[in-house]
């Protein structure tokens, strides 16, 4: 009987310790993982810091001139981009039904039909179809050399102020690198004047240097890919020129022989 109760006795005193092993387990456990979170939650909360707030930290560090300088070729290079980008996607004209339309007013009203599609027609197209029906008058040839000169001019007006961007792409690492050089000598002017080669004092030199060169990139990156989709844009439009223009002189050749 008394072996039974020292038994009963130690099995109750097991679970006792068990249990309270257990609860001081849970508790520890709900400490850590409280410690941890809190501790994760602390770089967030710290380090929750807006694009917007960190650009304009890094710009103010990298010095007013040359950042402001670069951020204008950021400017400039873009509105002229987005120009020639609105202008390009209004110039580019269905070139097909173009010479559908004036090869089906030539045979039903003439020349003067076919001007008229022509100047209904926005695009420089549908101009040089007009220079070319404004000399088929007189002959195929002079037609042809009115739509060969024409088209040079509208090359032009596709192109204009395109140079302007590339300068920028060129401009803007060039300004960011001369913003380095002069922050170096700067850092070594300051080195010189304390006497003594403090490394904070040099990695801050040397990082407010380095930020210009990494914005000027950055600007550089943007307008290329932008330049990069004008030039794509304007050989497509002029590509469609030269078959259209070859199109017009063949339905002008049809037109005379009387095949229209």
């Amino acid at each position: 009987m008394k072996r039974s109760l020292s038994i009963l006795f130690m099995a109750v005193v097991m679970v006792l310790g068990m249990s309270t092993t257990a609860t001081a387990t849970t508790t520890t456990t709900t400490a850590a993982v409280t410690t941890m979170v809190t501790t994760q939650d602390e770089p967030a909360t710290t380090e929750n810091v807006s694009f917007h707030q960190e650009l304009k930290k890094r710009f103010i560090e990298g010095g007013p001139i040359f950042m402001s300088i670069v951020l204008v070729c950021l400017i400039l290079g873009l509105a002229i981009a987005i120009e020639r980008i609105i202008y390009l996607n209004l110039s580019t004209t269905n070139s097909k039904k173009l010479a559908a339309d004036v090869e089906e007013a030539l045979k039903s009203g003439g020349i003067e039909a076919a001007k008229d599609v022509c100047r209904n027609t926005k695009g420089p197209v549908a101009s040089i179809y007009y220079q070319g029906l404004d000399r088929a008058d007189e002959s195929v040839e002079a037609a042809e050399k009115a739509v060969v000169a024409y088209g040079g001019v509208q090359m032009g007006q596709l192109e204009k102020n395109v140079s302007w961007v590339s300068l920028f792409i060129a401009l803007a690492p060039m300004l960011g690198f001369m913003g380095t050089v002069i922050g170096m000598i700067k850092s070594f002017d300051s080195i010189a004047e304390a006497g003594t080669m403090e490394p904070a004092l040099v990695a801050t030199g040397i990082k407010v240097a380095l930020l210009t060169t990494v914005f000027g990139l950055i600007v550089a990156i943007i307008l290329q890919i932008f330049y990069n989709y004008i030039v794509a844009k304007i050989d497509s439009i002029v590509n469609d020129m030269e078959d259209a223009s070859i199109t017009l002189i063949d339905i002008l050749v049809d037109y005379k022989n009387g095949k229209l």
